[in-house]
């Protein structure tokens, strides 16, 4: 089983960016979002897709000063894949490999033994990569998280809205902490210019389990952090609960209440202790 991956509060706001938009890509890299996803798949047409490569290696042969960067590479069964692999592998071992489609382990391991020790994103984007969602967050060691790919999901289930997506949400949450990953991201939100819109489907996507979301324009990012960083009182609960835990230790007390009659266990310390990780985004 993967180990936990969780160290530091977690990433909230991860921006797509085409990679044959050398422009884009370093507005993302100056931009406010936690990671920058430079796409060299959907987002690049495929007379564009060697333009791209070159692009992402050029602008992340050195890491981004105080930004996390991953690379979404082609599917194994395009013409570009092993292309895509080999110059991800020449990037500094810090940027990520973000793959789509995925639905077999034998993908997984073959892109672990290509690309050693980096980091590996799984996306899920097809009912069968969703009834495989935890044999492929538990693949290798370096999956790093595990997330769904919605447009083609809804494709492949013949659902046009919300409401037929509701388990394999659900699914993919459940796989991502099972196998100990974070939680995992929510897809992106495409209508860009409805930002009260993506308001709601993200405080919608937090109380499933989800905890972040992928943009794919700028005017998004404050939108998703606020949606996904606790409020004031949040925090304040969470402090009250870890402290009142610390307290009830040292005096050798079990049974611990806080004042409006809850009673305390351990999921919810650590529950606490990940929200107050995850405040130090805002």
């Amino acid at each position: 089983m993967s180990a936990e991956h969780a160290v530091g509060p977690p990433p909230l706001t991860l921006l797509y960016v085409p990679g044959d938009r050398p422009d884009r890509v370093a507005k993302a890299i100056a931009s406010e979002a936690d990671v920058v996803l430079v796409d060299l798949e959907d987002a690049v047409a495929p007379s564009r897709k060697d333009e791209a490569r070159a692009t992402a290696a050029r602008l992340l042969a050195e890491p981004p000063p105080g930004r996390a960067a991953q690379v979404r590479v082609n599917h194994p069964h395009t013409p570009w894949h092993a292309d895509d692999v080999l110059m991800v592998g020449t990037l500094p071992p810090a940027v990520g490999a973000r793959v789509p489609k995925v639905e077999s382990v034998a993908e997984v391991e073959a892109l672990a033994a290509a690309l050693p020790g980096r980091a590996l994103h799984l996306l899920v984007e097809s009912a069968l990569g969703v009834e495989r969602a935890f044999e492929l967050a538990t693949a290798s060691p370096q999956v790093a998280s595990i997330a769904l790919g919605e447009a083609d999901l809804r494709s492949d289930l013949r659902v046009s809205d919300d409401a037929g997506l509701a388990w394999a949400r659900s699914r993919v949450v459940v796989a991502a902490r099972a196998a100990r990953l974070p939680a995992p991201v929510m897809s992106a939100y495409t209508h860009v210019r409805d930002l009260d819109g993506l308001a709601a489907s993200c405080r919608a996507g937090r109380l499933l389990g989800f905890c972040g979301r992928t943009a794919i324009h700028p005017a998004q990012l404050p939108v998703i952090r606020e949606a996904f960083v606790p409020t004031a009182e949040e925090v304040a609960a969470a402090r009250e609960v870890v402290e009142r835990v610390g307290e009830a230790a040292v005096h050798g007390v079990g049974a611990i209440a806080l004042d409006d009659g809850t009673f305390l266990d351990v999921a919810m310390v650590e529950q606490a202790r990940a929200l107050l990780a995850l405040a130090r985004r805002r």
